[in-house]
């Protein structure tokens, strides 16, 4: 049984027809053509799904579409513009945080969560930020220092607005 249901994804409301058991991880991949979300584990456990919906980092191979109607959801495509990358994103190449690139995703979702709510993020802040999310190319030092810079970045961009 198929239900219709419309999506606020990136800014953009999307209008679709989903079976009332597929994940958002699937409408997103499937449906909306949004691969930078990253299908792993399909169980919760390695965060490379990560979106964040009503400001919140959220996994998106444990919800169900249905449930995500009327909420504001944020994928990796829809966090830097056409000129220029995010701040989080920028950060993560400056500091050669990405090595694969398939995590990586997942983890400036995580990121961009946790600097939204913590402008200021200490090292365990991070650490437990990021406790759900797993790179397996990186020791998780350069991310730690990804994620501080960002911070930085961050603070400098609203200081010039």
């Amino acid at each position: 049984m198929k239900k219709i249901i419309t999506l606020e994804v990136n800014g953009d409301l999307h209008e679709v027809a989903v079976a009332v058991h597929q994940t958002l991880l699937e409408v997103l991949r499937d449906k909306l053509g949004l691969t930078g979300t990253k299908r792993g584990c399909a169980v919760g456990t390695c965060g490379v799904c990560t979106v964040i919906i009503d400001g919140k980092a959220m996994l998106a191979c444990l919800l169900l579409a249905v449930e995500c109607q009327g909420r504001s959801i944020t994928t990796i495509e829809g966090i830097s513009s056409a000129d220029e990358l995010h701040p989080v994103q920028q950060a993560f190449v400056d500091q050669g945080a990405i090595q694969c690139g398939f995590c990586t995703p997942g983890i400036v979702m995580t990121s961009k969560a946790l600097l939204d709510k913590t402008p200021r993020p200490d090292d365990e802040q991070i650490r437990e930020a990021l406790a759900g999310t797993f790179c397996r190319c990186t020791g998780h030092i350069k991310i730690m220092e990804a994620v501080k810079t960002a911070s930085q970045y961050e603070r400098a961009e609203k200081k010039s607005d």
